[in-house]
């Protein structure tokens, strides 16, 4: 490592001894951000502030504000007259006559702050490269990407010359291994998710707001605005989108997920209010882009033998995540036309999800074994795909019956976590408030042990997150966790497990 920082030190001139902590100090910074507008902003000239970097030269605090070079070399290397797309508020800086201009000011105050670690109580501040681009209200781009390098504990950088308050996306591109705080309100997330140009900031502005949407219908019985929904509808409607992007943002946040982000905000996740406002959700969404879906759907079906090339994926992708909506407006009917004439796995496959999920899927289940029940690998997809697209209210009962289908080799560890683990990614079916799929893990666990107590052992996490939920639930499953460990004789891995999670 050392020498491959000392060829890039002398390739740029820079001393990285500050950089080089990013592989002695451990630790995960997390990143502080606060924002101000001044909408006259002092009235200096936008691009002597922004060459302004060099704190000695300047004078400024330790806390200084600094200017973006790069921003500057772009706005004096623009001509306004051979781009007509620049923005009016940056556009002919150095250009045109100032004071024709409007000269407010937005400034990001950054702090950087790591938790101490045994051995290391007092951390230095790390390099953070933080890829930043601004919006203008109605969407436009003020700012293209640039990076911001933050050296101190606590900096900030102005951007001047700017006509109305802009919207930030800050860790564009996800630039630096950083956990980011900074409040934004749920318009300013619907804001980035439909207008954003930066994909991985605009999935997750969408991610971050399906996850406000969900918890505040569990907690406050709240319905999806129409700003979650528009904003969807327009990453839908963006053919210059890539087809997996759009099928990846409109994916919602799994339950399991929205149980943590409860429980992490203090609220005790309930696994069957979440799943209600799940399907809500995914109703809600099914109606308001039904108009799109079907032109989605058939515009996704590309002509030719089957192809796995990234953009055929990335098609079939976005066809299935359209099937999985229109199937909740038909009930099932396009999902069984598909399932009949796939052509490939994935097709076949998500068509049999979308007709379980419809209550819909006994025909296809058992067309789909017929054809496929000599391929072991694909045996697997066929019994995950029946538990974890099982009804909550039926899903120990569906794992039940397939553990007793001739197929079901549990000394085979695929085969035992096709059905046993794909038990606890059915989260409120796992969660049932009856505990009976505590009861059927823990039996099966139990009977796992003396043949394969690693497998067994590594199954157990399906308990780990026990602690989250409310006191019924915990007893049940405290209960079963102390049913595995009183056989006798039990595996020293299983026990070590058990152990780690009752906290025993």
């Amino acid at each position: 490592m050392e020498d491959w920082l000392t060829v890039f030190e002398e390739a740029t001139g820079r001393d990285l001894s500050q950089f080089a902590q990013w592989y002695s100090q451990a630790g995960t910074p997390r990143l502080k951000v606060a924002e101000t507008w001044e909408p006259e902003g002092g009235g200096e000239n936008t691009s002597s502030r922004l060459q302004s970097r060099d704190p000695e030269a300047t004078g400024e605090a330790p806390d200084h504000v600094r200017g973006v070079a790069p921003l500057a070399s772009r706005l004096q290397s623009r001509d306004p007259a051979a781009t007509a797309e620049a923005p009016d508020q940056v556009r002919g800086v150095g250009d045109v006559d100032r004071e024709a201009q409007p000269k407010g000011r937005y400034t990001l105050t950054f702090e950087q702050d790591t938790a101490p670690t045994p051995g290391q109580p007092l951390k230095d501040p790390q390099v953070i490269p933080i890829a930043v681009g601004l919006l203008n209200p109605n969407g436009d781009e003020v700012l293209p990407t640039t990076v911001l390098e933050m050296t101190k504990d606590r900096e900030s950088f102005a951007f001047d010359g700017l006509a109305a308050k802009p919207v930030p996306s800050i860790l564009r591109g996800f630039s630096a291994p950083v956990i980011l705080t900074r409040d934004t309100s749920a318009e300013e997330r619907a804001f980035l998710l439909a207008h954003d140009t930066d994909p991985f900031n605009k999935w997750e502005a969408g991610r971050q707001l399906a996850k406000d949407v969900l918890t505040a219908m569990v907690r406050d019985g709240a319905a999806p605005g129409p700003a979650y929904l528009d904003a969807l509808e327009r990453v839908v409607r963006d053919d210059t989108l890539d087809p997996a992007f759009r099928a990846l943002v409109l994916r919602l946040p799994s339950e399991d997920d929205i149980a943590q982000t409860l429980f992490d905000a203090s609220t005790t996740p309930d696994p069957t209010a979440i799943h209600t406002a799940r399907e809500k959700v995914a109703d809600a969404l099914a109606r308001h882009l039904s108009p799109v879906l079907p032109h989605v759907y058939e515009a996704m079906n590309l002509p030719g033998p089957y192809s796995p090339d990234p953009k055929a994926a990335g098609c079939r992708a976005l066809r299935l995540t359209a099937l999985a909506l229109l199937t909740r407006l038909d009930g099932g009917k396009r999902a069984e036309a598909q399932f009949r004439a796939a052509d490939n796995m994935t097709e076949e496959l998500g068509a049999l999800a979308c007709l379980l999920d419809a209550g819909n899927g006994a025909e296809a289940v058992a067309s789909f074994y017929r054809r496929w029940q000599h391929d072991r690998l694909v045996m697997d997809k066929w019994f995950a795909l029946q538990v974890s697209h099982a009804d909550q209210d039926r899903a120990a009962d569906v794992t039940q019956t397939l553990t007793a289908h001739p197929d079901f080799d549990w000394k085979n560890p695929n085969r035992f976590r096709s059905v046993i683990g794909a038990l606890a990614m059915n989260t409120a079916g796992f969660h049932h408030p009856s505990g009976a799929s505590y009861d059927l893990v823990a039996d099966w666990l139990i009977r796992l042990d003396p043949v394969n107590p690693q497998t067994t052992a590594r199954m157990t996490t399906v308990f780990e997150t026990w602690r989250r939920y409310d006191g019924d639930r915990q007893g049940m499953i405290r209960d079963a966790l102390k049913r595995i460990a009183a056989t006798d004789p039990l595996s020293r891995d299983t026990t070590e497990m058990v152990g780690r999670i009752l906290g025993d």
